[in-house]
């Protein structure tokens, strides 16, 4: 098992452990079925591909359950922001 599915932060952002099972999944079969990976991990494999997406925010899970890729400007809004929180934190 990676260390990474040992630490809760990875299961508090996807929102919970039965919602990152499901998240891993559904991509496990869309990589399986020949979607391009997000990520570029060494050894090529799948968990840690997906494992990598999720924490780099690549993926998610929307309301109806189904894999979602947030497109680059998503995530550069979704940096500032949390940047800017953590500015306001200090």
């Amino acid at each position: 098992m990676l260390d990474e599915l040992k630490e809760e932060a990875i299961v508090n952002k996807v929102g919970g452990r039965f919602k990152l099972s499901t998240l891993i999944q559904k991509r496990m079969v869309a990589l399986n079925t020949g979607a391009k990976p997000l990520v570029e991990v060494r050894g090529g494999d799948k968990l840690a591909i997906v494992i990598q997406e999720i924490l780099q925010d690549k993926i998610y899970l929307d309301v109806a359950g189904q894999v979602q890729v947030r497109d680059a400007n998503a995530q550069v809004a979704d940096r500032q922001v949390r940047l800017a929180d953590a500015d306001s934190d200090d």
